[in-house]
């Protein structure tokens, strides 16, 4: 009999918590809804495993063990190593054609990053320090690898409410998005078209990395890692001689890249760490941040249209989010509802690349400023 109370007493059921059964119902419903309803399931269905594997008790083989497996890969996350590796697969597959044709539209990403501010102010107001709200902040960006590259430097201790957070709204970004677009535009403003943009011959696609590059990292150096590998990333595929380098970062590399990440940020979640008032504010903060985002997004497009004689749709401005290139396709299908012969996803990529450029460049602001 002892011999069998001590085998159980080495189980998960011995130790479970409903702390841990919350987590893992969570988790469940990441998997669902990145299979069920294909919200983001390259990014859900890993995070929703790692919930369940770093909710699961007794193991001593989570994130913070030290020294077991999933520490290692944790130590990815934590030191923000996987975030500009990311960005380097992002690079790859990014064409900045359409931005580089109409670089006015530069400003719809610019005028969304006003969720990071909106949400940093929200969160002091909270009682979070400075230094929690500027991590909390980035979650208006709409970029998780940016989100988890700045709390990891900025406070750490939030990691995994923040990322988790920033994830669960990317995949909702079709639930989230489209009512605000529709209370912020007229019907009239929904069905403008606009013009194709011109064609960007490869010389212009060669040197846009090189001088954003030097643009960004001189307001932002603090973003180097992350605006660096964005646009090596890209210059591999626009220079026409690396084509295996960039095929392996916008496929092999990302791919392991994000399963490694979801799996980490998911076990990060464990209910004794996770399950806390704090973690709840961040939740709603969240939410502002993304509505904020995009509604800025959507005005700005409407304030440009006053001085614009070629007018430009309002709609665009939601893609201004840095979630690419899922906002820049909640444009176009929106755009389709009202007009089907309307094709707005070119000209939503331009603000949409310009979010992700802009996100990392307010990370490096931020961590400029806050940072230590």
């Amino acid at each position: 009999m002892n011999e069998i109370l001590s085998f159980l007493n080495t189980t998960a059921f011995a130790h479970m918590h409903y702390s841990n059964l919350i987590m893992i119902a969570v988790g469940l419903i990441f998997i669902t809804l990145g299979i069920v309803k294909h919200y983001e399931p390259l990014l859900l269905v890993p995070i929703g495993f790692g919930i369940i594997l770093g909710n699961i008790p007794g193991t001593f083989a989570g994130v913070y063990d030290q020294g077991s497996v999933m520490s290692y890969i944790y130590f990815g996350v934590k030191t923000g190593i996987f975030p500009p590796l990311i960005f380097l697969g992002i690079g790859a597959m990014t064409d900045f054609s359409t931005l580089i044709a109409n670089p006015k539209l530069i400003l719809l990403g610019a005028a969304a990053q006003f969720g990071i501010f909106a949400t940093f102010f929200g969160a002091t107001l909270l009682g979070f320090s400075l230094v929690e709200a500027g991590a909390i902040g980035i979650i208006g960006g709409a970029d998780g690898p940016t989100s988890i590259f700045l709390s990891s430097r900025l406070a750490p201790h939030l990691l995994g409410p923040i990322a988790i957070a920033a994830y669960s709204y990317m995949a909702l970004v079709p639930i989230i998005q489209p009512p605000i677009m529709r209370l912020l535009t007229t019907q009239k403003e929904r069905v403008i078209k606009m013009k194709n943009p011109r064609i960007v011959d490869k010389r212009e696609k060669i040197i846009f990395p090189l001088v954003a590059l030097l643009v960004t990292t001189a307001i932002a150096p603090r973003a180097i890692s992350l605006l660096g590998m964005l646009f090596l990333g890209n210059l591999l595929k626009e220079s026409g001689v690396t084509e295996r380098l960039a095929n392996v970062a916008r496929n092999a590399l990302t791919d392991i890249v994000t399963i490694l990440l979801g799996i980490a940020v998911g076990a990060s979640t464990q209910a004794n760490v996770f399950l806390t008032y704090k973690s709840l504010k961040i939740f709603v903060l969240g939410a502002f941040a993304f509505c904020i985002a995009t509604a800025a997004g959507v005005l700005f497009a409407k304030f440009m249209n006053l001085f614009l004689k070629t007018k430009i749709n309002p709609l665009i401005g939601a893609s201004g989010v840095s979630a690419v290139p899922d906002s820049a396709r909640v444009v176009q299908q929106e755009g389709q509802k009202y007009d089907k012969s309307n094709y707005l996803l070119m000209h939503a990529m331009a603000p949409n690349v310009a979010g992700v450029i802009g996100s990392a460049v307010a990370a490096g602001v931020l961590w400029g400023i806050l940072g230590h």
